[in-house]
């Protein structure tokens, strides 16, 4: 039987060396093969091959640990806002003491760009209205005062629409620095991004001191970050829904508008009307004589 499996072996490895590559077998062929096969007693039969043995299980992976020597990674601690605790005496000893303490505060050194400026309010500390935007821009925290870029030549054109100059307001910003966005280069940064809640719950405590110091009858909030660190992140969704409509921040009325960048956006009179509606309404509020030529702006 051994021998004829190894002759018919040898001859379909001959048919597969000269490029053939099937072989007919009538059925009575195999039903011979198979009867052959059947009549070998079971010893001289080929041995079935036994199931391969299960591989051995894998020991249960270790839970990573430090190393026994390896201090622990400590936590970034948690800074919380500022307590402000301002002097006794006037306006000009209190303010003098709030800028020392911004000045100071190690969240907003260690946030300051190199070479930049950390920012504070500026006017008159006996304004009646007082404007509150958003964070310091490239040119603001070169100067370190508010609003002296190109939204803020508008924004002093707006006011002096109002019959005012920037001597006669206070401006303030709810930031005390730029926002980083993580630039490479230090010393340079191209574009703004709005401040996170976090960052502004920790300059917030600053804004209201000015506000206490200053005592504004009116606040005007400038663009939706102002709106939201003044009325809360979660007040509104779209500025639209809070805007040309009078609040309370701490029993002071407050105005919410647009940022003068929404103009530079959108240079058309139906913008500037919008804005000029809102501040028609704190004039009105501010008791200022209104003329009809200033009713009458960007119609």
């Amino acid at each position: 039987m051994r021998l004829a499996i190894n002759a018919i072996t040898e001859e379909l490895r001959r048919l597969k060396a000269s490029g053939q590559g099937t072989v007919t077998v009538s059925d009575e062929g195999i039903a011979a093969l198979k009867k052959s096969v059947s009549a070998q007693p079971p010893s001289a039969r080929p041995a079935a091959a036994a199931p391969a043995a299960p591989p051995p299980p894998k020991p249960p992976a270790a839970s990573p640990r430090p190393m026994p020597n390896a201090p622990a990674k400590a936590a970034a601690p948690v800074v919380p806002p500022p307590i402000v605790r301002l002097p006794e005496g006037d306006k000009a000893t209190r303010w003098a003491a709030l800028n020392e303490l911004v000045r100071e505060d190690p969240v907003c050194r260690a946030k300051l760009r190199p070479g930049k400026k950390i920012v504070t309010g500026v006017g008159s500390l006996d304004a009646a209205i007082m404007f509150v935007g958003e964070a310091p821009g490239a040119e603001e925290e070169i100067q370190g005062e508010p609003f002296v870029g190109p939204a803020g030549q508008l924004l002093t054109k707006m006011i002096s629409g109002m019959g005012l100059s920037r001597s006669d307001v206070f401006i303030g910003n709810i930031m005390n620095w730029r926002p980083d966005l993580g630039s490479a280069d230090a010393g340079e940064q191209t574009g703004n991004r709005p401040p996170t809640d976090a960052e502004m719950s920790h300059c917030l405590p600053y804004l209201k001191a000015q506000i206490d110091i200053v005592t504004p009858q009116l606040l005007v909030a400038l663009g939706a970050t102002a709106a939201k660190g003044l009325l809360g992140s979660k007040s509104f969704s779209a500025l639209g829904e809070v805007r040309g409509r009078w609040h309370d921040f701490g029993g002071t009325p407050l105005m919410v508008t647009y940022h003068p960048s929404y103009i530079l956006r959108n240079p058309t009179n139906r913008t500037k009307r919008l804005i000029w509606e809102d501040l028609l309404k704190v004039m009105e509020r501010a008791k200022l004589p209104v003329s009809d030529k200033q009713r009458g702006f960007f119609l």
